[in-house]
């Protein structure tokens, strides 16, 4: 091999390998703003997502029967210059034209930082339903949510992740891990060590075996409290009960546990 064609194997090699492991996770809520002059539905869907890189990242969700897309705006919401890593936020309006259909905003990409859990590409799913409840007289709202993207754990501590969330319409939350290939590419296949409880808390103990990194996928749903239905633009009705989901939310992050015994732990 050649002096030039060592020096681009080495340079594609050090490309691949600052791009090749980056995702800290992400999350994605939704919120109806009401209806436009010509009739059409107004909403803001709002997401959030973090890469291992010192430059920020936009991303690219697909979506199909979801309407137009009239702004997008993305900020940097949080940046660890000493960890290279950086949280954007983007906020992006949509229109659609009816509320007869569900529709869903996919992002997928790879890959996940280095982990112990073996999770490679990545994938967000976001369930949107837009019909008019009966017992707020509004259009269905989703759960308000968001993580930090890496949470760290000291050493041999219990430590107990309250996922924040909050339902406008007063649904119950709940909280379970992402089904592949839908909802994710391959399964989270944590340790015994994790519990996820169905009221969004992960509970997670570490020891000796579990020193390192975890990426952890979650999906947060929610469910009315008695049964409702849901009323679309062509006249048709859908009852949902306390087992029916209104909407599907991802809840993506990465889990740290630090070699470094602590002095005392804390929950």
């Amino acid at each position: 091999m050649s002096p030039s064609q060592s020096s681009l194997l080495l340079l594609l090699l050090m490309v691949s390998c600052s791009w090749a492991s980056h995702f800290l996770g992400g999350t994605m809520t939704f919120n109806p703003r009401g209806t436009n002059p010509d009739g059409t539905y107004r909403v803001d869907l709002r997401y959030k997502t973090t890469f291992h890189s010192t430059v920020c990242q936009t991303d690219t969700w697909l979506c199909r029967d979801c309407g137009n897309e009239i702004s997008l705006v993305v900020n940097t919401v949080d940046q660890a210059i000493s960890e290279d890593w950086c949280q954007t936020e983007g906020v992006m309006t949509r229109h659609v034209s009816n509320n007869t259909k569900t529709f869903d905003l996919l992002l997928n990409g790879g890959n996940w930082i280095d982990n112990d859990n073996s999770v490679v590409l990545w994938r967000l799913l976001t369930l949107v339903d837009l019909g008019v409840r009966s017992d707020t007289k509004t259009v269905n709202r989703s759960p308000q949510t968001t993580v930090v993207p890496l949470m760290r754990v000291p050493a041999n501590c219990p430590r107990d992740f309250n996922l924040l969330s909050f339902d406008p319409d007063g649904d119950e939350v709940r909280c379970r891990y992402a089904v592949p290939t839908d909802e994710c590419y391959t399964s989270s296949d944590l340790p015994n060590e994790f519990t996820l409880r169905e009221n969004c808390t992960l509970s997670f103990w570490g020891n000796s075996r579990t020193t390192g990194t975890y990426a952890v996928q979650l999906v947060m749903e929610d469910f009315p409290t008695q049964s409702i239905s849901l009323s679309y633009t062509d006249g048709s009705q859908s009852i949902r009960t306390s087992n029916n989901t209104l909407c599907k939310l991802p809840v993506q992050f990465a889990v740290r546990e630090n070699k470094m015994m602590p002095m005392a732990c804390f929950r």
